[in-house]
């Protein structure tokens, strides 16, 4: 079985707005947070860093905590060549920033990433686009209120 593995930076500022990126999902808008696939002998922190500069021109230091792990099997409509996906999420908590990344706008339109945008949990409760990962509503707040796993919580795949 063919999986992609990627890490995804849950970037939150001290207002608790969380930044993601529009990526097109047939008809609809699927809001993603910044990351992307592990390159041939990252880490899962060497490639979140990378992901996190080409994407958004974040530098991150420190080290974020691993808060969530998902395997989805059978998403091969939205991974061509895959039969699905392994994502690793990291809380990076930092001050608010406008997401400029190092990659030219060719390169992150190739890579399905648009714009980005700050989003509260009401924006995203009252949206009629879509989020991922899906039970982000009820898998957030846990972590904005300082309740971090001791390792990362294992999400059923969907």
């Amino acid at each position: 079985m063919r999986l992609r593995h990627s890490v995804r930076g849950l970037v939150v500022d001290p207002d608790d707005r969380l930044l993601l990126y529009a990526t097109p999902l047939g008809d609809a808008t699927l809001w993603v947070p910044p990351g992307g696939g592990i390159e041939q002998g990252e880490t899962l922190l060497e490639a979140l860093r990378r992901e996190l500069s080409e994407e958004a021109g974040l530098v991150l230091t420190g080290m974020p905590p691993h808060v969530w792990h998902r395997e989805s099997i059978g998403v091969s409509h939205y991974l061509p060549g895959f039969d699905g996906a392994i994502n690793d999420y990291y809380l990076v908590r930092l001050p608010a920033f406008t997401a400029q990344g190092t990659l030219t706008p060719d390169q992150l339109a190739a890579e399905n990433v648009g714009e980005f945008r700050w989003w509260r949990l009401p924006e995203i409760a009252e949206s009629a686009d879509i989020f991922s990962p899906r039970e982000l509503l009820t898998l957030l707040p846990p972590l904005l209120a300082g309740d971090l796993p001791a390792s990362p919580t294992r999400l059923a795949g969907h």
